[in-house]
């Protein structure tokens, strides 16, 4: 006999629990009703007739056996029981493996707090490179822009310069010029530098990017002569100062302006200090001025 046959299923009676509350003539009867179906004399033409009439037959008798139906019941509940369990255990496998994949993931995964304290300092350093930016910015534009008094010296200086009315000697007003490679000039600052040697009238400054420039109006001609040749600036970044208007030179003798004719010049002349000639000038003291800082380090 086969144990993993259902002996009620094969009655076409419901097993497990409602099975084993079934009575003896409940079971009689369905054994009646399926040996009419499956008897053989009714199922000439099926070659299994006679083997499924055996098992019929077989599932009744164990059934009808008060002691072999009980056994059979046992063994239907200790299956039940064990499905039962199997299940329950997959539940709780299914349940651990979730929350250890839960915990898993709890503890690969970046910190809250710390992904705050990044974006916060992301945050505060791009501030502090466009608040760097905008600082520079404004640190290259010309301060005459929205200044009233600034703007009116400025006026001033650049009328005196082109000779419309003004009273100021242009021998007493110097160019002065300075690369933008160190510490950048305030208009205070030239006025304690040139003060130095006499008193300052005005400082008008004009700068751009890469070259800073200013008019200086001093007292008096011999003031102007004097930080010709005494005002140098910081080593870092000296001055080029020129006067505005050279002093005319008296007419030599012939002969000997034959030889200063004759003689090869060591640089353009100070009459020659304006355009081009100036710009050259002023470049060529400037790049001099640099190389003598750079050896003096």
């Amino acid at each position: 006999m086969d144990i993993e046959v259902d002996h009620y299923a094969v009655l076409d009676l419901p097993s497990g629990e409602e099975g084993a509350k079934l009575s003896e003539k409940d079971i009689s009867k369905a054994y009646k009703k399926k040996a009419l179906e499956l008897h053989p004399d009714k199922r000439p033409d099926d070659p299994n007739a006679h083997l499924n009439f055996q098992k019929l037959k077989t599932s009744y008798e164990v059934l009808k056996d008060e002691k072999a139906r009980k056994l059979f019941d046992d063994l239907l509940r200790v299956k039940r029981e064990k499905i039962q369990r199997q299940s329950q255990q997959d539940s709780k496998r299914r349940k651990m493996m979730s929350d250890l994949d839960a915990r898993e993931r709890a503890a690969f995964a970046p910190d809250a707090s710390v992904l705050a304290r990044q974006e916060e300092e992301r945050i505060a350093r791009k501030l502090k490179e466009e608040i760097a930016r905008i600082r520079a910015m404004h640190s290259n534009k010309v301060p005459t822009a929205t200044d009233p008094s600034q703007k009116e010296r400025h006026a001033k200086a650049k009328a005196s310069t082109e000779g419309k009315g003004s009273s100021v000697d242009k021998e007493k007003v110097l160019k002065v010029s300075w690369e933008k490679i160190g510490e950048d000039y305030t208009a205070q600052r030239l006025r304690e530098l040139f003060s130095e040697f006499g008193e300052v009238e005005d400082v008008v400054i004009k700068s751009s990017k890469k070259k800073g420039s200013a008019l200086v109006v001093m007292s008096s001609k011999d003031a102007a002569k004097a930080v010709c040749g005494n005002v140098l600036g910081d080593l870092s970044n000296p001055l080029l100062i020129v006067p505005l208007q050279p002093t005319v030179q008296p007419t030599m003798a012939a002969p000997f302006f034959n030889a200063e004719k004759d003689r090869e010049p060591e640089g353009p002349s100070l009459s020659n200090l304006v355009g081009a000639g100036y710009q050259k000038f002023e470049d060529l003291v400037l790049e001099k001025m640099r190389k003598a800082a750079q050896r003096k380090k």
